[in-house]
């Protein structure tokens, strides 16, 4: 396993809410990766993200990892939700606030922070 596929992996599971998408919080880099924050931040989720830009490494060790082939990719309690779409939805329904809750616990949202980890380097900010 390579180094990339190794810190993917620990976002994966570790963090409550991985989010990798192409830009950062601060600066998304894509329409989709923007529907999928903001269902987050809708929700109260907190939210580590993944750039998969700065290195196509990134996005093909995450895709084999997880067997999904598009960004966004959301992963909650280690498991994938899904993609924009997806992640879309389950906000509209109120579904994606169950999984967080099912997931984190009642008070997942009392410190939700967003983060960004940087996989080539495994540094966080």
């Amino acid at each position: 396993m390579s180094d990339v596929s190794a810190r993917i992996k620990n976002v994966i599971e570790n963090e409550p809410v991985a989010l990798f998408m192409k830009g950062t919080p601060q600066f998304v880099m894509c329409g989709n990766s923007g529907r999928a924050l903001e269902a987050l931040r809708a929700a109260g989720a907190p939210v580590t993200a993944v750039d998969v830009l700065p290195d196509p490494s990134i996005r093909q060790e995450l895709s084999e990892l997880s067997g999904w082939p598009t960004i966004p990719q959301l992963f909650v309690g280690g498991e994938l939700v899904g993609g924009a779409d997806i992640t879309q939805e389950l906000a509209e329904t109120g579904e994606l606030r169950k999984i967080l809750e099912e997931k984190l616990g009642a008070g997942y949202s009392e410190n939700a922070e967003e983060r960004v980890v940087d996989v080539l380097s495994g540094t966080r900010a």
